[in-house]
């Protein structure tokens, strides 16, 4: 075996360029497939942090503006939603609503402590918005059903605005009674601002805001989550229901679309990751296609190398060498080849996804009313590596068995041919 090794070494180096080239080719396929996955990962994993900032089987409803008469009343009227659209949601639809909710927003509060000050957004809600919209609380609790059912003015609000109000730790304002505008409100809970214009709100029950502010028996918005809606069908058929529900109760076509709309966070879940599937299989294909270039070149180099060394394989025949051990020889000598470049190529490929991750993989846009995180962990598994370089090794060696096939039928008289 040290013969054959050595025989292989003095092959290799008398044709530098020649495998560099071909080492070059194997190398940048391995390389290139895993930047481009570890990119598609960066992206994949950035979509889905931002995704998963909300409940996935949850509904948010708005009113909207019809946009068809119907029973005499003309198009164009505005649908503001209210408690029996939040009735019908709880009542009619209970098969598959589990949690309801609503929001109402009142903006251009003042929260005041003392001679510190905020300027937020009040927003009423009801106790299933911190699960809905995945509120993280560092301190105190979130809105509950007493508050809800007794008008209390309690108060939560994020880790900056507390900041702001109190120094030092923003979670020592828990308990301590602040002013909203000409209210006395007593803060119960300290939350996490997650770096949307939500981070900007501060949040109190549903019934408080709506009745210091006379808003009757109005709401901005209804919130559920749901339970039993596992397809893209299921989901779709009762929007379809719901619709004409809410729609019937402000007098509007039950076909009506756009009186009423309805943001189905389950079923754009469902739209990403089949997108997200699509950027996978994409990336996989041009990246197969790129580890072909590099076995074409390993059964390019061979054919070459027979089709050099075909007296020298003739004289080995003539002199009772067997056909296996010149294929041996011809299949070793691609394998190495293979391996040696696959695993730079293995390397360099993790080295450059990891750099891509110290740089860009934690980097946040502002995009005014949200942060968003695009690129987030570009980085691929040391498992896909290894499998992608060791397909590599496989495809090498079967590109090379065609080459050893051919010189181990070399015969001895071909070699006089070939002076």
């Amino acid at each position: 075996m040290f013969d054959l090794i050595q025989e292989i070494y003095a092959t290799i180096r008398r044709n530098k360029l020649r495998t560099a080239l071909t080492g070059f080719a194997v190398a940048w396929g391995i390389y290139m497939i895993i930047v481009l996955l570890g990119a598609g990962n960066g992206l994949i994993n950035g979509v889905t942090n931002n995704m998963g900032d909300f409940l996935a089987n949850s509904m948010s409803v708005f009113g909207g503006t019809t946009s068809k008469p119907y029973n005499g009343l003309k198009e164009g009227r505005d649908i503001t939603l209210d408690d029996g659209d939040i009735g019908t949601t709880r009542q009619r639809f209970s098969e598959n609503v589990e949690t309801v909710g609503a929001e109402m927003q009142q903006a251009g509060a003042t929260i005041t402590m003392g001679d510190n000050y905020v300027s937020s957004s009040l927003c009423g809600v009801y106790p299933n918005e911190a699960t809905i919209n995945k509120l993280h609380m560092l301190a105190g609790r979130f809105i509950n059903d007493i508050d809800l059912g007794q008008q209390r003015k309690v108060l939560v609000i994020s880790d900056e605005q507390a900041k702001e109000l109190i120094a030092g730790d923003g979670t020592a304002l828990v308990g301590k009674v602040v002013k909203v505008d000409d209210f006395a409100f007593r803060v119960v809970g300290v939350m996490k601002r997650d770096g949307s214009t939500m981070g900007t709100d501060a949040y109190t029950s549903f019934t408080t805001l709506r009745t210091m502010y006379g808003r009757g028996n109005k709401a901005d918005r209804i919130l559920f989550s749901f339970r039993g809606l596992t397809s893209e069908q299921a989901n779709t058929e009762f929007e379809t229901q719901y619709k004409a529900a809410i729609n019937r109760n402000h007098g509007a076509s039950p076909d009506d679309e756009e009186a009423v709309w309805v943001w189905n966070r389950f079923t754009q879940n469902l739209q990403m990751n089949m997108g997200m599937s699509m950027i996978r299989l994409a990336l996989w294909i041009i990246g197969i296609f790129t580890l072909l270039s590099g076995v074409v070149g390993v059964s390019n180099i061979m054919l070459i190398s027979v089709k050099e060394r075909t007296r020298e394989f003739g004289i080995r025949k003539a002199i009772g060498a067997k056909p296996a051990s010149i294929l041996r020889l011809i299949v070793v000598e691609s394998v190495i080849i293979t391996t040696f470049f696959g695993y730079v190529g293995m390397l360099l490929g993790i080295a450059t996804t990891q750099y891509m991750d110290a740089t860009l993989g934690h980097e946040v846009t502002d995009l005014g009313f949200a942060k968003i995180t695009t690129f987030l962990n570009p980085t691929v598994g040391i498992d896909v590596c290894v499998e992608a370089t060791l397909l590599m090794v496989v495809a090498g060696t079967i590109a090379g068995l065609f080459p050893a096939i051919r010189a181990a039928r070399t015969r001895p008289i071909e070699a006089l041919r070939a002076e």
